[in-house]
């Protein structure tokens, strides 16, 4: 008997078509969502930065990149070109080098290598029997804040990449729940592209808190299907760091063997490989200029480390010589001259 007049009550057969229609309709509005929004590159496109955490963006531009057979060069900030323009990256002097659009920028704002594991593991899965340039930013072993080991909660960059549950993160105490939420959107595509859909039109809100705030709004209005351009403009003014400060610096640096970057750095090392792909590990530029004599001392000791961890692994990789003073603007972002000079030792490398 029905518990009540207006009952539906679904057979075994038809609950089970009602889940593959779900589960089809999961699958193909990312899929057809593509066919809607343009993604217009050029040589010199970067994810722009307002869209730093949209990872299905991220995803979608692998791809691209990786059928058009272009080399990816991944990292951070350094890579994405913080205090420069488009036209003054790294990937930028390298195919002005090149006389072609062989390099291809893949880097992310604020992606330290904990988080960047996650990137490449979960996002980027097109990149496989590649080429690929590495980079990697000694300045997330500056101090235990910045290898994420201190036990006080902090907000830091992209938590949606870091490891979850394994290995654990002391300053990262976000609920299961939330935890559980993270790994459904890396494993299930319309999670994410819903995640891309809010930070791309509904200025990083969901739906529900946007309407609030815009009650007499249409919901559908925002939704343009033209993604926010890159822009022309550099993030922040290019200044060199001699004129922000002169004092050395004295950092608590983190030695490799404890370090929990180098850990992530190293999976993530790991996570190419077993896709095919072969690496070339570029190591700084960080600005030796700015440290106090101990400091220099420890940093000088790290790097040698690292070198020769990479060199037992059979990695190629380069550490570069210090920039001069004046082509940095901070710590380890190089100023457009910097990238130019760099790029230039880098191809001459790559090239022989």
């Amino acid at each position: 008997m029905p518990h009540s007049s207006h009952e539906i009550r679904l057979s075994p057969r038809e609950w089970i078509i009602t889940l593959v229609i779900i589960a089809g309709l999961f699958y193909l509005i990312p899929v057809g969502w593509q066919r809607l929004e343009s993604l217009e590159t050029n040589p010199d496109y970067r994810i722009p930065y307002e869209l730093s955490s949209d990872y299905w963006l991220f995803s979608r531009y692998c791809r691209s990149v990786c059928a058009a057979d272009k080399m990816p060069v991944i990292g951070d900030s350094v890579i994405w070109g913080q205090y420069v323009k488009p036209d003054q990256t790294l990937t930028h002097y390298l195919n002005e080098l090149a006389g072609a659009d062989l390099y291809a920028n893949l880097g992310v704002d604020g992606t330290h290598p904990m988080v960047l594991a996650g990137l490449i593991e979960y996002y980027g899965k097109a990149i496989k029997d590649k080429d690929v340039i590495l980079h990697l930013n000694l300045l997330w072993m500056t101090s235990p804040r910045a290898d994420l080991q201190i036990e006080k909660e902090f907000a830091f960059n992209h938590p949606r990449l870091a490891p979850q549950f394994i290995p654990p993160i002391p300053c990262y105490t976000a609920s299961v729940s939330e935890k559980i939420g993270i790994i459904m959107e890396r494993r299930v595509p319309f999670f994410s592209w819903l995640n891309h859909l809010h930070r791309a039109y509904y200025d990083n809100q969901n739906l529900q808190n946007w309407t609030l705030e815009n009650p007499y709004a249409c919901p559908f209005a925002p939704v343009t299907f033209e993604l926010i351009p890159p822009g022309g403009r550099e993030r922040q003014k290019p200044i060199p760091w001699t004129e922000k400060t002169a004092a050395p610096q004295a950092f608590p640096w983190v030695e490799p063997d404890t370090s929990l970057q180098w850990q992530a750095f190293l999976r993530l090392v790991k996570t190419l490989q077993k896709r095919n792909n072969r690496l070339f590990i570029i190591v700084g530029p960080f600005n030796e200029h700015m440290l106090d004599d101990q400091s220099r001392k420890t940093y000088t000791a790290i790097k040698n480390k690292v070198e020769t961890c990479l060199q037992e692994k059979n990695l190629p990789c380069y550490l570069p010589p210090p920039l001069p003073p004046s082509l940095y603007a901070d710590a380890s972002h190089p100023l457009p001259a910097g990238y130019a000079q760099l790029a230039h030792q880098l191809f001459e490398l790559l090239n022989r």
